[in-house]
C-alpha cells in the first residue's frame, strides 16, 4: 500500500500568502443542497478538489480521481470569487482528496477569514493536524470492502476536535461490525459532533443498516446521500 507524506506546519507556512499565487487543481465548483451529515438539507457551495490517491470500490466521483487531468486550474483568488457569487455562507471542499493538494490548507483559512461556515470531506490519509481549527472535519474513514482500510491514518483520531464528524460508509454485515469496533475503540460517539454511517449507495439497503443499529443501540446517526435521491444518482454537480 501506498505512503503518504503528510503536510507540516512549515511546509503550509512557507505557502504564498496572497491568494492570486496559488493555485489549485479542481473538477467543479457548484450550488447544492447538502446530502450529508448533519447539515443536510442545506443550501451549500462545494469546491471539488481534483485528484485523490485512494481508489475506492464504491466511490461516486471517478472523474475527480486523477490529478493529471483536472477539469479546472485556478487561482485561490479565483475560487474565492467564484463562491461568494453564490451568495451562499456554507461552503464545503470535498474531492477527489482535498487535503492532498497543500494550496487547500490557506484556501480554507481564506474561506474562514471571510466568515464562512467551511466542512472539509477527506478521506482520512491524510493528517488534519494543520487544518484551521474554524473548520469541520468530516472524516471518512475507510472500511475494509472499500479495500483502501489500511491507508487510514489513525493518528486522524486524536487530532478530532468536538466539532468535527466522523463517517462510515458501509458495504456489508463485515463493515458495519469493523465500524462499530473502531467507533468504540476510540470514543468517537463521545468525542465529536456525530458520528455517521452511511449505506453504500446500492450496495446495501439503508434498511438493513438501520436495523443493525437500532439492534445494537448504536450511538451513531444513519445518513443517506440525499441529493441522490431529489437528483439522478449520476448527475454531476448537484
Amino acid at each position: 500500500m501506498a505512503k503518504f507524506v503528510q503536510p507540516t506546519a512549515e511546509a503550509i507556512a512557507a505557502l504564498s500568502s496572497d491568494p492570486e499565487r496559488l493555485t489549485l487543481r479542481l473538477s467543479e465548483i457548484f450550488h447544492s443542497i447538502q446530502g450529508e451529515g448533519t447539515r443536510a438539507g442545506e443550501p451549500c457551495v462545494f469546491v471539488r478538489l481534483q485528484g485523490c490517491s485512494l481508489r475506492c470500490v464504491w466511490c461516486d466521483t471517478p472523474y475527480a480521481l486523477d490529478r493529471r487531468t483536472p477539469e479546472l486550474v485556478l487561482t485561490a483568488a479565483d475560487v474565492l470569487e467564484r463562491v461568494a457569487a453564490f451568495g451562499t455562507r456554507f461552503v464545503e471542499l470535498t474531492g477527489g482528496e482535498p487535503l492532498e493538494q497543500l494550496a487547500t490548507f490557506r484556501l480554507i483559512e481564506w474561506l474562514c477569514d471571510r466568515g464562512y461556515t467551511v466542512a472539509i470531506e477527506t478521506g482520512g490519509h491524510i493528517s488534519i493536524e494543520h487544518v484551521d481549527r474554524r473548520a469541520i472535519c468530516i472524516l471518512d474513514v475507510k472500511c475494509p470492502d472499500s479495500r483502501m482500510a489500511p491507508l487510514n491514518y489513525e493518528r486522524n483520531m486524536e487530532l478530532l476536535r468536538p466539532h468535527d464528524e466522523v463517517k462510515f460508509v458501509v458495504a456489508s454485515r463485515r463493515d458495519y461490525e469493523w465500524a462499530r469496533s473502531f467507533i468504540a475503540q476510540y470514543a468517537l460517539a463521545e468525542r465529536t459532533a456525530a458520528v455517521l454511517l452511511s449505506p453504500a449507495f446500492g450496495l446495501l439497503s439503508p434498511r438493513q443498516l438501520a436495523e443493525w443499529i437500532l439492534a445494537d443501540r448504536l450511538p451513531v446517526r444513519l445518513q443517506l446521500q440525499l441529493h441522490k435521491f431529489i437528483w439522478d444518482p449520476h448527475q454531476r454537480g448537484v
